[in-house]
């Protein structure tokens, strides 16, 4: 028999109430995605549904759903190594580049079994973290040990982790920059945290601003919240700012004065578009002003969904974990073997994103041609989407000195913060649910990210191929002219 609704176990009234404090900024990020989802199969059914043909995602972080190849020698290893009966086959190597079978035969030498069907070392598989720790010495010049290597499944895995490593209750704070992924800000509500935001500079290009750091820290601690940690986004998402050296220094020195845990988000580190500034990580500037393991703590994230390699649906990445007491450290062990382990093909992905081909190598000509082209595409797409962003009446748009988005401004009239709040809305959801509606564009309204009160901004990838840019910029200069000509008149 059926139990009623009224006796039912599980309701919402019912849920963990941390889960449903998610709701506000999922919500809005919804209302444009799920709007764009249902116009999709409008046009599917009817391709005259609409004033357009086809749906431009400018939403999603997603390179291979927008056009992006995969690389072909990190393919070609993968492909050996999930079924390694090739490499006992003559015909292997015609189809396949040397170099690409000589290091499928070494990952699968140093894989239990010699499968990737099977389970790992809840840190990842040993070899793996070696070949990883020696990609990041050679990317820093400073020595990395596979002890501090822990491969996981993306990089929101491990930021998880360490939130729970660092969370006792909800007067514990971490510093998390305004605008930034939502990424730490759930995982803060989720474990019932308070959020310490800081604001990003727009007026100089998105920059750290540390003096308000420090008075938000401050301003935290005189309320009684005891703040954990302090995350930075290097490159920036959704901003796509790269941070310059000085700032990075006094932000190492703000941590370690302050006895902050440093979390370095860094997956954007490929992503670099700009001659006049440089990737550098946080390890490498804490050893470089002269902080070791003991004055310093630090973990760094990386992943293989961004980069020139784009691979979201491998689920690799890895933390580096420096500056912990051997006692601490034996507490991240502990959280990381809840999960067993990451999947095996994300980790061997990780490893050869650390370590591709080298001058000489076989793959290397094509390595690098795949290579150079896909960040000259997004290069251009993003100078492109900047160009006309700043060109328009009521929008500034910095400029997208790495990352995959751009985040510009919108100064919307009175009368559409009226109609926004007429639909019970945010105005820049507005805006963009009017941008969708008119041009089939899907953009991310700013307020799920946070921003200055009273401003109002979207992130929009660079993903889409440059034809599909071109036909993009078509469509949303048009829709902002007659949009801005019927609310300012």
């Amino acid at each position: 028999m059926l139990r009623s609704a009224a006796a039912r176990a599980l309701t919402v009234g019912s849920l963990n109430p941390k889960v449903l404090a998610l709701a506000d900024h999922h919500h809005l990020r919804g209302l444009v995605a799920r709007r764009a989802q249902s116009m999709q199969e409008e046009l599917q059914a009817n391709p005259s549904a609409h004033p357009f043909s086809e749906i431009i995602y400018c939403n999603q972080s997603n390179p291979h759903s927008q056009g992006q190849q995969p690389n072909k020698f990190f393919r070609e290893v993968l492909a050996l190594c999930d079924y390694p009966h090739l490499l006992d086959r003559s015909e292997t190597s015609f189809m396949f580049s040397s170099d690409a079978i000589t290091r499928a035969q070494e990952i699968l030498g140093v894989i239990p079994g010699k499968t990737t069907g099977g389970y790992s070392h809840c840190q990842g598989i040993e070899g793996l973290r070696d070949a990883i720790a020696a990609g990041i010495a050679s990317r820093d010049g400073l020595p990395s040990y596979s002890e501090d290597i822990f491969l996981t499944d993306g990089a929101a895995a491990p930021v998880h982790m360490i939130m729970h490593l660092l969370i006792r209750g909800q007067k514990d704070g971490i510093l998390c920059p305004i605008p930034s992924h939502s990424l730490y800000t759930d995982s803060m509500v989720l474990r019932g945290a308070t959020l310490v935001p800081y604001y990003l500079d727009e007026s100089r290009g998105w920059r750290v601003n540390i003096s308000d750091l420090k008075k938000q820290l401050d301003d935290a601690r005189s309320n009684g919240i005891a703040v954990r940690g302090l995350v930075v986004v290097n490159p920036g998402n959704p901003t796509g700012q790269v941070l310059v050296e000085e700032d990075q220094c006094e932000i190492v020195e703000l941590c370690k004065n302050e006895g902050l845990v440093l979390l370095a988000d860094e997956v954007y580190q490929e992503n670099i578009y700009t001659d006049e500034k440089k990737f550098n990580s946080f390890k490498k500037v804490a050893r470089s002003i002269g902080y070791g393991e003991g004055d310093i703590s630090l973990v760094s994230f990386h992943s293989v969904s961004n980069g020139y390699y784009g691979e979201c649906g491998r689920r690799g990445g890895y933390m580096e974990v420096t500056g912990f007491s051997s006692e601490v450290r034996k507490e991240v062990y502990k959280v990381a073997s809840l999960s067993s382990c990451s999947n095996i093909s994300g980790q061997i992905l990780m490893s050869l994103v650390m370590n591709p081909p080298k001058v000489g190598d076989e793959s290397y000509p094509s390595y690098r041609a795949e290579r150079d082209s896909i960040l000259s595409s997004l290069s251009c797409c993003a100078e492109a989407m900047v160009s006309t962003f700043n060109s328009l009446e009521g929008m500034t748009c910095s400029k997208a000195e790495g990352g995959i988005s751009v985040f510009p401004s919108v100064q919307l009239p009175p009368q559409v913060i009226e109609a926004a709040e007429a639909m019970n809305t945010e105005p820049d959801v507005f805006y963009a649910l009017r941008l969708l509606e008119s041009t089939g564009i899907v953009v991310v309204p700013g307020s799920v990210f946070g921003q200055v009160p009273g401003t109002w901004h979207f992130r929009c990838t660079i993903l889409p191929q440059e034809e599909k840019t071109q036909l993009m910029i078509s469509r949303f200069k048009a829709f902002h002219k007659a949009f801005m000509e019927e609310f300012c008149s």
